[in-house]
């Protein structure tokens, strides 16, 4: 029998179940007449009768109990396994690499993943802490995380988070040695924390802005860093002046355990953005994964 005449097979093994050529049509969504001949042609085609009908009931023959008993439970299988291939279709699972600056991993994405996470075990993240600005194409990233103002022309970017202000603080106890700084150009005479970018090789300019005059400032100072975390505990303990999201010092400046400078030198700028290749092929890991990041526009 050729694989084309498996439908007829599923119409008799329907008939032989239900016992009736009505429920067996409505259950197959096809007309009662299109079922007699379908099972007709399939006895025709075996040279033995399948099934018995009379005018009230409708049995298998023993040839017919005998292709039921031997038969469906195979296609019952087929079905259960179609289910489970749907069921693994629909259950998410692969990989995503993601590079960024720890800041934007403690603020933004882990907050983010992790309640997602836990509810898809089967996915598995990698976030790479980096400052460097790192290529994601050349080192197989699937996604990056920078500044609005800072992605290239050929990515997609989305748009993850709030805007944010920079914030220059200092500890009480500093301040009372060395006395706050005025303006930007005060920042030269003060012991500044500095972050270190690995793309550059170089140390990060303070970006300041008021009205139309903007500044770079290139500070100096004790310590550098390349991480948002060091540069919070040295500032608390008096090392000396620190610039970085303001978030990252809110707890503090609320306590009081840091004063905040130079404010009106430090206006909202673009938020992060995820940023991937605009041919980058579709996958549905990272579909779910950018959803789970991006901001509500409602």
């Amino acid at each position: 029998m050729s694989r084309e005449s498996y439908s007829d097979l599923l119409a008799f093994i329907a008939v032989a179940k239900e016992r009736s050529f009505t429920r067996a049509a409505a259950s197959l969504g096809i007309s009662q007449s299109a079922l007699s001949h379908t099972i007709r042609k399939l006895e025709e085609r075996l040279g033995i009768r399948l099934l018995t009908r009379t005018t009230r009931s409708v049995s298998p023959t023993q040839a017919g109990e005998r292709l039921l008993t031997r038969v469906a439970p195979h296609f019952e299988e087929i079905d259960a396994e179609l289910a489970g291939l749907n069921e693994l279709k629909e259950k998410a699972s692969g990989s995503i690499r993601i590079s960024a600056s720890d800041h934007a991993i403690d603020t933004i994405l882990w907050p983010k993943l992790a309640p997602f996470l836990k509810e898809h075990p089967d996915i598995h993240v990698e976030l790479n802490s980096d400052y460097g600005l790192t290529d994601i194409v050349e080192h197989r990233f699937d996604a990056g995380v920078r500044f609005g103002e800072r992605l290239g022309k050929d990515m997609i970017a989305v748009r993850i988070g709030a805007d944010l202000r920079m914030a220059a603080v200092a500890s009480p106890e500093y301040l009372a040695s060395h006395g706050h700084p005025k303006t930007p150009q005060d920042l030269v005479k003060h012991n500044c924390i500095n972050l270190r970018l690995p793309t550059y090789g170089g140390l990060y300019a303070w970006e300041l802005e008021k009205g139309e005059r903007q500044l770079n400032v290139n500070v100096q100072g004790q310590l550098v860093f390349n991480g948002v975390l060091p540069i919070t505990r040295a500032a608390m303990q008096g090392f000396g002046i620190a610039f970085l999201p303001e978030d990252c010092f809110t707890e503090h400046i609320e306590d009081g355990a840091l004063v905040r400078l130079l404010e009106d030198w430090c206006p909202p700028f673009t938020g992060y953005h995820l940023y991937y290749p605009n041919r980058r092929l579709a996958s549905p890991v990272f579909d779910l994964v950018l959803e789970q990041l991006r901001v509500s526009s409602r």
